[in-house]
């Protein structure tokens, strides 16, 4: 089934003589349940095209349909609803609020929408996260591993339509790197989690399902 499509996505910076397109045109299609990895260098436009997926972004033309509603139609008050719900993100430097503890991070984004967690997912998520443990700790209390552990749960607390992972071992060493990539992995075939992951790493990207490789805001090839 799919979960994701967009159709000729444009994104224009600039006016007149100094406008460019990041992206041109891009058109993808995600099945629910798949791992894939957008790969492209710096400045191809991978970034920009998961700021949309991820409604963070708008599109100048184009659609960005998820779970077959169009957000690309949505207002803003609208649009953070769909995204808190329906999208769970990871970033490449955690962004945890150093004040809250590693479950509270974890749940934040339910107690933001009004609702209570379900303890037993939460209980299920960090025990095959491995940080039950570390449920109490503050953010600077932990590794930069396991910092990025209670991030990926934060995605995942709400069931999200899709997970969207931007460089998420861009800041940490190789066997950190080597842990986060499993547990995505893991959290893609034991949690059935669709999981769309930016990275400048063919290595990493490896990992995936599927790959899409970005240059100059098009896609030149998917394997």
């Amino acid at each position: 089934m799919e979960i994701l499509k967009t159709e000729n996505l444009v994104k224009t910076y600039g006016t007149g003589e100094n406008a460019f397109n990041a992206v041109d045109g891009i058109s993808i299609s995600v099945e629910k349940g798949e791992f894939v990895a957008i790969v492209g260098s710096s400045g191809s436009g991978k970034s920009t095209l998961m700021h949309m997926i991820g409604g963070v972004d708008r599109p100048t033309s184009g659609r960005v349909i998820i779970g077959g509603e169009d957000i690309s139609g949505l207002n803003n008050d609208k649009l953070a609803v769909f995204r808190r719900r329906k999208i769970g993100l990871i970033y490449q430097f955690y962004n945890l609020i150093p004040i809250l503890t590693a479950e509270e991070n974890i749940t934040l984004p339910m107690q933001l929408d009004g609702k209570v967690p379900d303890k037993e997912r939460l209980e299920d998520i960090m025990l095959k996260l491995g940080i039950s443990e570390k449920r109490n700790n503050l953010p600077n209390e932990l590794s930069g591993g396991q910092q990025q552990r209670v991030s990926i749960a934060r995605a995942m607390i709400t069931d999200p339509d899709i997970i969207l992972a931007d460089e998420p071992t861009g800041n940490l060493d190789s066997k950190a790197t080597d842990d986060i990539v499993a547990l995505l992995k893991m959290t893609n075939k034991t949690f059935g989690q669709t999981i769309i992951m930016i990275t400048h790493n063919p290595e990493i990207a490896k990992q995936a399902d599927r790959i899409i490789q970005i240059k100059d805001g098009k896609v030149s090839e998917e394997v």
